[in-house]
C-alpha cells in the first residue's frame, strides 16, 4: 500500500509541474492584449501581468518562482480592478463551487446506484425501460436549460424552493445563514447537478451489476449455497461498483467546469461567476489563479479517488508491488528476466 501511495503521489506531483509549465506559457510567454487597468484619478494604465504577480529575471527563473509563490504561500498576485488577492478572492468562491459539486455528487448517485442496481435486476421491465427515457433525457439536456426550467417550475410556479441567492452555512453575515437555510438554498442546484449525471450513472451500473452477475466467482458463491442476498452484497455490489469509482474521479473534473452554467442560472457567487466575470473584464491574476487552483482540486480529487480504488480493490496495490518487485529481481539478476506473475484473482 505504501508503494502505490507513492506512486501516485509521484505522478500527482508530475502532472501538477507538467499543467502549471503550460499554464504558465499560455499567461506568461504568449504574448497578451494589452490590458488598461482603473489608476488614480479615473485614468487608465496599461499593467502587465508579470508586474502582478511579480514575477522577475529569465524565463525559467520566472516558472520557479511563479510555483514556489504558489506552493508557500498560495500567491498568485492581485486583481487588476479591486487590488485583492487573487487567493483571498478564490478563497471566498471555493467553498460556494465546492458545496454544488459535492452536494450534487451525493444526489446523483443517490439517485443512480438504486435506480441502476433494480434495472439490472429486472431487465426490460418497466423500470428498465423508464430509466433510459430518464438517461435520454439528462444526457441531452443542457446545464443552463435544465436549470432554468426546474428553476421556473419549482421555484416561480410552484414556489416550493427558493431560485436564487446563497446563504452561508458558518458565521452568517447576513439574516439568511445557517446549516438548514444553506441546505434549503442549494436544493435546486444540487438537483440540477444530479439530473445531469444520475441517467448516465443509472446505465453504466446497470451495465456494470449484469457484467458481473454473470462472472465465475458469483456462480461459485451461488454453487456454494449463498444466499442471493449475500452474493449480491458480498460479490456483486462491491466489484461492481470499481467502473464507477473510475468514472466518478473523471466527471469531478468535467463537473467544475459545469458548474459555471448552474452557478449562473441560480446567481451564486461561486469560481465560475468569479471566472466569467474576469474574463469579460481581462483580469488575468484572477483568471489564472481561478484555473490554478481548479487544476490542483482535481489533480488531488482524483488522487483521492486512486485510493479509494486501490481500497475497494486491492489487485491494484498487487499489481504495483509485483512490478516494483520485478523491476528489483531484474536488476540483481543481470540479464536473466523475472518470471511473469500470475493473475490476481478478483475479489469477492
Amino acid at each position: 500500500m505504501v508503494l502505490f501511495l507513492a506512486a501516485r503521489f509521484a505522478w500527482t506531483v508530475v502532472l501538477f509541474l507538467v499543467i502549471t509549465l503550460f499554464t504558465f506559457v499560455v499567461f506568461f510567454v504568449v504574448p497578451q492584449p494589452q490590458v488598461r487597468a482603473p489608476g488614480r484619478g479615473g485614468n487608465t494604465d496599461p499593467i502587465d501581468i508579470r508586474d502582478s504577480i511579480a514575477l522577475h529575471g529569465s524565463l525559467p527563473s520566472q516558472y520557479v518562482q511563479f510555483v514556489w509563490n504558489f506552493v508557500t504561500d498560495g500567491s498568485l498576485g492581485r486583481s487588476y480592478y479591486n487590488r485583492q488577492e487573487v487567493s483571498d478572492i478564490v478563497r471566498r468562491a471555493a467553498p460556494i463551487t465546492i458545496s454544488v459539486v459535492a452536494g450534487g455528487v451525493v444526489f446523483w448517485l443517490l439517485l443512480a446506484i438504486p435506480i441502476g442496481v433494480l434495472s439490472a435486476l429486472r431487465p426490460r421491465s418497466l423500470l428498465d425501460r423508464s430509466a433510459m427515457v430518464f438517461v435520454l433525457i439528462g444526457v441531452s439536456a443542457h446545464p443552463a436549460w435544465l436549470g432554468l426550467v426546474l428553476g421556473h417550475i419549482f421555484g416561480y410556479r410552484l414556489q416550493w424552493l427558493p431560485f436564487s441567492g446563497y446563504c452561508e452555512m458558518f458565521s452568517p453575515t447576513t439574516i439568511c445563514g445557517g446549516p438548514a437555510q444553506w441546505a434549503w438554498h442549494l436544493i435546486l442546484p444540487w438537483f440540477t447537478f444530479a439530473f445531469l449525471y444520475a441517467a448516465l450513472y443509472a446505465r453504466m451500473i446497470r451495465a456494470s451489476v449484469i457484467e458481473t452477475m454473470e462472472e465465475d466467482y458469483v456462480r461459485t458463491a451461488r454453487a456454494k449455497g449463498s444466499g442471493e442476498a449475500q452474493v449480491l452484497r458480498g460479490h456483486v455490489f462491491r466489484n461492481s461498483m470499481l467502473p464507477i469509482v473510475t468514472m466518478l474521479g473523471m466527471d469531478l473534473g468535467t463537473a467544475l467546469g459545469g458548474v459555471i452554467f448552474i452557478e449562473s442560472v441560480f446567481n451564486l457567487p461561486g469560481l465560475g461567476g468569479i471566472l466569467r466575470s474576469a474574463i469579460t473584464q481581462r483580469d488575468l491574476p484572477v483568471v489564472l489563479g481561478v484555473v490554478t487552483y481548479t487544476t490542483v482540486a482535481i489533480l488531488m480529487l482524483n488522487l483521492i479517488v486512486d485510493i479509494l480504488y486501490a481500497i475497494l480493490d486491492p489487485r491494484v496495490r498487487l499489481r504495483t508491488g509485483m512490478r516494483t518487485s520485478g523491476r528489483t529481481r531484474t536488476r540483481g539478476a543481470g540479464s536473466a528476466s523475472a518470471p511473469a506473475p500470475a493473475p490476481a484473482t478478483p475479489t469477492g
